[in-house]
């Protein structure tokens, strides 16, 4: 069945060869406080020390890097929440191009203000009233611009899964990979790559309370969509999974666990405090699912077994000081 899905492992490694010396490869973090915790051995995968400070970098410029010159020379736009904005401005200007960014009103200051550092064009939306989605289509027909979304794309999917294939060649075997889902690329890629390399790993998709499509999704075997969330992981604020991400998760992804706001909070303190790393609260939410005993059960299978490989994707570190401080003190 997965040889008929529309990303292949070939094409991650062929994004990975289009991102060598481009991106970051990221380090892989221990941490034997974490390990103690969550009953495993953990291996972090750290794309908050990313370029733009999340993986979205790897999925912007695999799919930029291909336009033809003409198509480039017009310029880009996307609309997303911060990550995907910083990542498709900072593509764009590294490939000489130009780039339009569709964000919410309410987007965190420091990814807008990233954004148009990197040169990008703001252009702001009602994320509650308004339809992003409509508001890119519109200026891309208007000004003749190449839409690059945040994760409906083949290209996009493609590069986001090289920090999968990256950690599954630098750590070898892992029991499980837990991987944050917003619109779904990221797991969706990430699922391309470690069960092409590790037919037996299982991929567990995490989500914020609030913001459970996915899990409904695949729970009722179709596209489920729900009220535009409320939640601090503003980066996994989607309404329904993306069409395309779907139609793979559906078949590669395992189980998609939840965690409340208050359990993300708790594990961006925990990784600042013991691993020295900052994260925002999209990308702590799988080491969220960890510490909050979403894998319990699952963990204490076969206790005469060596401890379980679990390879965490922390997915972006893009979090202004003050809301750091905020939420690390609850």
């Amino acid at each position: 069945m997965t040889n008929t899905l529309p990303v292949t492992l070939d094409d991650v490694r062929d994004a990975a060869a289009r991102l060598k010396g481009v991106a970051h490869r990221t380090p892989v973090l221990r941490s034997r406080t974490l390990d103690a915790l969550a009953g495993a051995e953990v291996l972090v995968k750290c794309e908050n020390l990313q370029r733009v400070g999340a993986f979205k970098f790897r999925g912007a410029y695999n799919a930029i890097s291909r336009l033809a010159p003409e198509r480039l020379a017009r310029g880009i736009v996307t609309y997303s929440s911060g990550n995907h904005a910083q990542a498709v401005a900072l593509a764009a200007r590294e490939l000489g191009s130009s780039a339009v960014i569709v964000m919410p009103e309410d987007a965190p200051r420091s990814k807008r203000e990233a954004a148009a550092g990197y040169g990008a064009e703001i252009v702001t939306y009602d994320r509650y009233t308004g339809d992003r989605v409509a508001v890119g289509e519109a200026l891309a027909a208007e000004r003749g611009l190449a839409l690059i979304p945040p994760y409906e794309h083949p290209h996009v999917i493609a590069g986001q899964g090289t920090a999968a294939l990256e950690l599954v060649e630098e750590v070898g075997e892992l029991d499980a990979l837990l991987v944050p889902v917003g619109g779904g690329g990221l797991i969706a890629g990430s699922a391309t790559a470690a069960k092409g390399l590790l037919p037996g790993v299982r991929v567990i998709g995490v989500e914020p309370e609030a913001g459970d499509d996915t899990k409904r999704s695949l729970a009722a075997g179709e596209r489920v969509r729900i009220p535009v969330p409320r939640t601090i992981a503003d980066g996994q604020a989607a309404e329904i999974p993306g069409e395309l991400t779907f139609s793979i998760n559906k078949h590669l992804v395992d189980d998609v666990v939840l965690v409340s706001d208050e359990e993300i909070g708790q594990a961006m303190r925990m990784a600042f405090e013991r691993m020295k790393t900052v994260v925002e609260p999209s990308g702590a939410t799988p080491l969220a699912a960890l510490l909050a005993g979403r894998l319990a059960g699952w963990l204490a299978e076969g206790p005469e077994r060596p401890p379980r490989r679990i390879g965490v994707i922390l997915s972006g570190g893009n979090v202004d000081a003050r809301r750091f401080a905020e939420l690390c003190a609850h």
